[in-house]
């Protein structure tokens, strides 16, 4: 565990920048706000996470969910799990929640990544997961359906967590999705003072995904170049956002180098950061200094623009539609991803459900 020193705590201390521990485990979750967190996530793969990390923990909670619920399927019992570590790892953070009249302390809590397509699915299971706790942002998918799902949730009053983001035009689309729901909600007299949406953008999924891509097509460019398209993409976002005073704040996730973090030093944002992660960056000797402002080489920029196609399309503001995003291939692996992780997850449960003594079958 850290001593609650480091890089991390001077960000917080030093610099509008925040984090959030990217995940929902209590251990986690209580030694990274002790060194500053202000949020936390869960989503299926992170609940799967934790229970390879502390299975012994919730497997007799997960054994009691199945016996007082005898005809629960796998997947009743996968969501009621998810829903169970989430509201304990938010009451870690209502009291900054409280503190801070709701803009942060709050856990998010993703909807399922299989109604990606279908916006209605997705709002009825987040107006569910908003009555659980009050400290949440209920995630969705930034997919076409996840846009008409952020309009609509926003205007209902829930905070929502876009995710499954990576470019610049995704980023956008929430921001004014979001603008158009909390308007209609204003012009009803409906209040909006706890509100407090965020906008992910998986700065190091786009890094990934354009590496795919050279492996694909036989591409050869500076190494060094793929290490800053997403790094590239978020800070334009950013200053997109503040230019246009979005009530969206951006949220940066997926880390793989120190730039996804430093880049980003100094901004009025949060950061979604994996523990060990934040271990590594906790021991650096990474300055902690406002970088927030400062541009990605041009020649990286164009570089990248001449050779991807799809760091065009991610970087340009106008460079995909919503009916696009679907179909990004960054949007695709991650969905991908995160749908085979929920699998894995059920398969903890199944295990308990069938080999555990203490369950009877009906």
């Amino acid at each position: 565990m850290s001593n609650g020193k480091g890089p991390l705590h001077e960000m917080t201390l030093k610099t509008p920048t925040e984090f959030w521990n990217d995940s929902c485990s209590t251990a986690e979750l209580s030694d990274a706000i002790s060194y500053g967190a202000t949020g936390g996530t869960s989503n299926p793969t992170i609940v799967g996470q934790v229970l390879k990390k502390e299975l012994e923990t919730w497997k007799p909670k997960i054994a009691e969910l199945i016996r007082d619920n005898p005809t629960a399927t796998e997947d009743g019992i996968a969501w009621k799990t998810i829903e169970m570590i989430s509201v304990n790892a938010a009451k870690l953070l209502k009291p900054i929640y409280d503190k801070n009249q709701g803009r942060n302390g709050r856990l998010s809590i993703q909807t399922n990544t299989k109604f990606y397509r279908d916006a209605g699915a997705i709002v009825e299971q987040a107006v569910y997961f908003d009555t659980l706790y009050p400290n949440n942002n209920i995630k969705l998918p930034v997919t076409k359906a996840g846009i008409e799902a952020v309009e609509e949730l926003s205007y209902r009053g829930v905070s929502v967590n876009a995710t499954i983001s990576f470019t610049v035009p995704q980023c956008i689309a929430v921001a004014e999705a979001v603008e158009r729901g909390i308007t209609r909600r204003q012009k009803e007299g409906k209040d909006i003072s706890l509100m407090s949406p965020v906008c992910t953008i998986m700065v190091g999924r786009l890094d990934d995904w354009l590496k795919v891509v050279a492996v694909q097509k036989g591409i050869v460019t500076d190494p060094g170049y793929l290490e800053w398209a997403g790094v590239a993409a978020a800070k334009k976002a950013y200053h997109l956002y503040k230019e246009r005073g979005y009530r969206t704040r951006l949220l940066n996730a997926a880390y793989r180098n120190h730039f996804h973090w430093s880049e980003f030093i100094g901004g009025d944002m949060s950061m979604t950061i994996t523990y060990d992660w934040q271990q590594k960056f906790n021991v650096s000797d990474v300055e902690v200094k406002n970088r927030i402002d400062d541009p990605v080489d041009p020649k990286i920029i164009t570089g990248l623009e001449k050779k991807f196609p799809d760091f065009r399309r991610a970087y340009d503001e106008h460079g995909m539609k919503p009916e696009e995003f679907d179909s990004f291939g960054c949007t695709r692996r991650t969905l991908l991803a995160f749908l085979k992780s929920y699998d894995e997850l059920v398969s903890v449960v199944r295990e308990i459900m069938i080999t555990d003594p203490d369950i009877k079958g009906e």
